[in-house]
């Protein structure tokens, strides 16, 4: 297994973002649901967990959430879980008991140290301060020290709300961005290199990667490498490793 864990930034610890899609209460449910099965994997992979960012849903679940996850290949794992994933279920919140189709899509992002090369004029972005809510732990409180920080020739947001202070939020907002700009200049010169070659890429953030069947059948499946289960609830209980190897021997 680790013979595929080979990429420049594998072994690094990563952040992961899940946010929920468009529905409302059924999708903040859902992207609550998966946020559990990746704390769950975690759990079994012995990896340690750092809440960055906490927004809850205004009836149940999170609009979003931001992780460190901190552990040997952290990273390497979990760098295929970015995309969209599915669900479809019969809603806890319809009182007709009506089945809906709720979508969360998940981000993840190595935690490198970031070198020279990627330099932010500060010009290009936008701070926004908020109050800090939600499961943060220790570092959370009810100040108004959460960063928002945007990006604006990109759009890409980066926001942080678990250190003490203001500035300290905005230091690892910033290192968070960083991160994200390398990953998006090796994305760009990967789709140039692909380009000349004439191959077409199918790895743009926002497919649907994975869909979790629940009525009216059981199936979780992969769309990507058609790994498939009937056991819904041991996947949402954190046994993604069958799909995560698949996607890592598909890379070979």
């Amino acid at each position: 297994m680790l013979l595929l864990l080979s990429g420049p930034y594998d072994k690094n610890d990563c952040i992961l973002e899940i946010h929920s899609g468009a529905g409302g209460t059924e999708a903040c449910d859902w992207a609550n649901m998966i946020y559990r099965m990746y704390q769950r994997w975690c759990e079994k992979k012995k990896y340690k967990i750092e809440i960055l960012d906490y927004q809850t849903g205004e009836e149940a679940g999170i609009k979003s959430v931001s992780l460190k996850i901190k552990g040997l290949n952290a990273y390497g794992y979990l760098k295929n879980e970015k995309g969209v994933h599915r669900l479809v279920r019969l809603s806890p919140f319809d009182s007709n008991n009506r089945r809906h189709t709720s979508f969360a899509s998940v981000e993840v992002t190595p935690d490198i140290e970031v070198d020279n090369s990627i330099e932010i004029d500060e010009k290009d972005l936008k701070i926004d301060v908020y109050r800090s809510t939600g499961a943060g732990g220790q570092g959370v409180n009810t100040t108004d020290s959460a960063v928002r920080v945007t990006h604006l020739p990109t759009k890409i947001v980066v926001t942080c709300q678990n250190e003490r202070s203001q500035i300290q939020n905005k230091e690892q907002a910033i290192k968070v961005l960083k991160s994200k700009l390398l990953v998006k200049k090796l994305e760009e010169q990967a789709k140039e290199i692909n380009a000349i070659k004439g191959e077409q890429m199918n790895i743009e953030f926002g497919s649907q990667i994975r869909s979790y069947v629940m009525h009216p059948y059981s199936l979780v499946k992969d769309h990507r490498t058609n790994e498939e289960t009937s056991d819904v609830f041991k996947v949402l209980d954190g046994e993604i490793d069958k799909f995560i190897e698949s996607n890592l021997k598909k890379g070979l």
